[in-house]
């Protein structure tokens, strides 16, 4: 096992970079591309994500020695070791529909913490990286982020979610939420992409953003950039992201706070439908007989 403090994470920072850079024409040419795998009613795979998947997975192990664990095909364990996390499409349906607001998504995690992310966004030029004890860099260079703020002069990126839908976040108690932030915050923003919303919080484009979904190939390279930019990666319930974290909230520090004061007067931490007398939701089910609750899919 290799300890996240002897991990070279420039060499290895500057190597999935230049992979990154290699498929990005790929990414481009790909724009538009149709459903290849049906993963739900609106959760599907474009033979991008598959190609992409395989090409940067294949890259990374021969060049690193660590082994992938992607979003189409899985691998080894994400909370153990050293691994790769990829999402080689995050905003799959945003892709598919052409829509810019799309990106390819890259973490590397030690023992469940996500040591170094990287965020491409191949269609508006936009390269975010950063890992621990370094800035976060956009296109290289280190950003210059903003003065400090409050909640009421910044933009929150909000996950995608259908008010129907139940689940660990059920979407009429998601409503609740967006509805109290609406009265505090200077915009709010669906952007359909956690990639972009975690890419953004970290550059000070958003204050914070929100992600309702667990998947590590989704959050893990939004928290490590977000705390490379000197800001805080929690849960819903306030405690710090790892893999295994239920959720994302991240941001700067003190609009991050304001953000969970918000939660804590709306929710606390009881999610349930029953608590402010929403009607209950029947989620649907997939062939296998599993929730299907695609508003927790970044596609």
């Amino acid at each position: 096992m290799t300890p996240a403090a002897d991990l070279d994470l420039p060499r290895l920072l500057n190597v999935a970079g230049g992979i990154l850079d290699g498929v990005s024409d790929h990414f481009i040419a790909g724009l538009g591309a149709p459903s290849a795998v049906r993963k739900g009613d609106t959760d599907f795979a474009t033979q991008i994500d598959l190609d992409l998947e395989r090409r940067i997975g294949d890259e990374l192990s021969q060049r690193t020695g660590f082994g992938v664990h992607g979003e189409e095909f899985g691998g080894p364990p994400v909370g153990e070791g050293v691994v790769w996390v990829l999402d080689p499409i995050d905003g799959t349906f945003n892709y598919s529909a052409g829509v810019p607001l799309t990106g390819i998504l890259l973490a590397l995690l030690a023992d469940g913490e996500s040591v170094l992310g990287l965020t491409w966004l191949p269609l508006s030029g936009k390269r975010f990286a950063g890992h621990l004890d370094s800035p976060l860099l956009c296109n290289g260079e280190p950003v210059a982020l903003p003065r400090p703020t409050t909640l009421a002069q910044n933009a929150i990126g909000f996950g995608p979610f259908n008010a129907g839908h139940g689940g660990r976040y059920p979407g009429a108690r998601r409503a609740d939420l967006i509805r109290a932030l609406s009265t505090r915050v200077a915009r709010l923003r669906m952007t359909g992409s956690t990639g972009v919303d975690m890419a953004f919080a970290a550059s000070g484009t958003f204050g914070a953003s929100i992600a309702f979904g667990r998947h590590p190939w989704d959050n893990a390279a939004g928290a490590a950039l977000v705390r490379a930019a000197g800001g805080v990666a929690t849960d819903l319930s306030g405690r710090r992201w790892t893999v295994d974290s239920p959720s994302l909230v991240a941001g700067a520090r003190g609009i991050h706070s304001e953000v969970m004061a918000v939660v804590e007067e709306v929710i606390g931490d009881d999610w349930s439908v029953e608590s402010t007398g929403h009607p209950p939701s029947h989620p649907r089910s997939d062939p296998t007989g599993r929730p299907s609750r695609p508003e927790e899919n970044n596609r």
